[in-house]
C-alpha cells in the first residue's frame, strides 16, 4: 500500500468531495443565475455521475468546483471542501497549486485543451517538474511510465510526438494520463466521451473505472449520455435549469425515478425493443438561465404538471431512503419502473 493510500484512509468518513449549496451567477449589466443551490457528495473510490441536457449548468458547476470561474462569474456556497480541505477559506496560490495535484479536470475537447507546439512528454512531465520537482530525465520516465498506463502502444517512442499525430481516443488518454500524474483525490471528467464512437467511448470508461480502482480516487463523470450513466455510475444527480432535480444510487434512480425529467430521460433512450416505433422525445428545449420558468423549472415540457407546478418551486426533498427529489408528484412517480 503507497503513502497515499495511508493518507486517504486515515481521513475516515470523510468525502474525497463535499458540496453544499453552491450557486453559480454571471454578472454583467443584469445577474444570470446559472446554477441554483447545488449539493454534491463524491467519495473515495466513488463513481458519481452528473446529469442532464446540454445548457442544464453542468460544466459550470465543475468549473466553479475547480475554481476557475472568470472575473464575470460569482460563485457561493456554504461548503466546498476536499478530503476535508477548506477551498473557500484557502488563498488563490494555494487553490491553484490544489489543481492537478489534488483535484484534476479532463474535458472534453482533448485536441484544444493540449499545447499543439510542445511534445506529449514534456505537457505530461511538466506536472512533475511544477510540483513535484523533478528533473526532464525523470518528467520524462514518468511521463512514459503514465502513457503505458493508460494504454497508449509503444509509449517509449510516441512520447516525443505533438498531439496532431494521436487520434481523437489517444488524445483523450492523454488527457486522462495529465489528469491522474499526481494521484489526485478527485477527478472530474467533463464529457470525456463526446465526439467519439462507442468502442472508444467503451474503452474510456473502463479506463476511468480502473484507474479509480488503482488510486481510490473519487470521479465525477458530467455527462448527457444515459448509456454512459448506466454503465458505470454508483450515484448520480440530476441537473436541469441549473438545479439538481434528483439525486440517489445509480439503481434506484435508473430504476424507479422520482422526478419526470429523470423519466423523459429514460424513455428517450433508444432500446432494441422499440426498433421501429418513433423515438419518444421531450418536448420543448431547456430554458435560458436569463429566463427560468416560474414555479418548477420543469413544468413547460412535463406530462405531469398540474396548476400548482407553474407557481411553486419544489425544494430538493427526501422521498426514499437515500432518495432525493424536487417534485411535487414524486410520490406518485417512484412507484412506477420504467418500461
Amino acid at each position: 500500500m503507497d503513502s497515499k493510500e495511508v493518507d486517504r484512509n486515515s481521513v475516515g468518513a470523510l468525502p474525497a468531495l463535499r458540496v453544499r449549496n453552491l450557486s453559480v451567477t454571471f454578472t454583467g449589466e443584469r445577474d444570470i443565475p446559472a446554477v441554483r443551490d447545488v449539493d454534491l457528495t463524491v467519495g473515495h473510490g466513488e463513481f458519481v455521475a452528473l446529469l442532464g441536457e446540454s445548457g442544464s449548468g453542468k460544466s459550470v458547476t465543475a468549473r466553479a468546483i475547480m475554481g476557475l470561474a472568470d472575473e464575470h462569474t460569482r460563485v457561493t456556497a456554504d461548503e466546498l471542501s476536499l478530503a476535508g480541505t477548506d477551498l473557500l477559506a484557502l488563498p488563490e496560490e494555494q487553490r491553484r497549486r490544489l489543481r492537478g495535484e489534488s483535484m484534476s479536470l479532463v474535458l472534453q475537447d482533448a485536441l484544444s485543451s493540449l499545447n499543439p507546439v510542445m511534445t506529449i512528454g514534456d505537457q505530461i512531465g511538466e506536472l512533475f517538474r511544477v510540483h513535484r520537482g523533478a528533473s526532464r530525465e525523470q518528467a520524462r520516465a514518468h511521463a512514459i511510465d503514465l502513457l503505458g498506463m493508460v494504454g497508449i502502444p509503444a509509449p517509449a517512442r510516441r512520447v516525443d510526438d505533438y498531439p496532431h499525430q494521436f487520434s481523437g481516443g489517444m488524445r483523450q488518454r492523454i488527457l486522462i494520463a495529465m489528469a491522474i500524474a499526481l494521484e489526485p483525490s478527485i477527478l472530474i471528467a467533463d464529457e470525456p466521451t463526446t465526439a467519439l464512437d462507442v468502442t472508444v467511448q467503451a474503452q474510456i470508461l473502463d479506463l476511468l473505472g480502473s484507474l479509480r480502482d488503482q488510486f481510490g480516487m473519487g470521479v465525477l463523470l458530467i455527462t448527457h449520455d444515459l448509456g454512459v450513466v448506466m454503465e458505470v455510475a454508483d450515484s448520480l444527480a440530476v441537473m436541469y435549469a441549473g438545479r439538481i432535480v434528483e439525486s440517489g444510487d445509480a439503481d434506484s434512480v435508473l430504476g424507479h425515478p422520482a422526478h419526470p425529467y429523470t423519466e423523459a430521460l429514460l424513455r428517450s433512450v433508444p432500446q432494441a425493443a422499440m426498433r421501429g416505433s418513433d423515438l419518444l422525445t421531450i418536448p420543448g428545449s431547456p430554458p435560458s438561465p436569463a429566463r427560468i420558468p416560474s414555479g418548477c423549472s420543469f413544468h413547460p415540457r412535463c406530462h405531469l404538471a398540474v396548476e400548482t407546478c407553474s407557481s411553486t418551486r419544489p425544494l430538493l426533498a427526501e422521498v426514499a431512503p437515500g432518495r432525493l427529489a424536487a417534485c411535487l408528484r414524486s410520490e406518485e412517480l417512484i412507484g412506477e419502473p420504467v418500461h
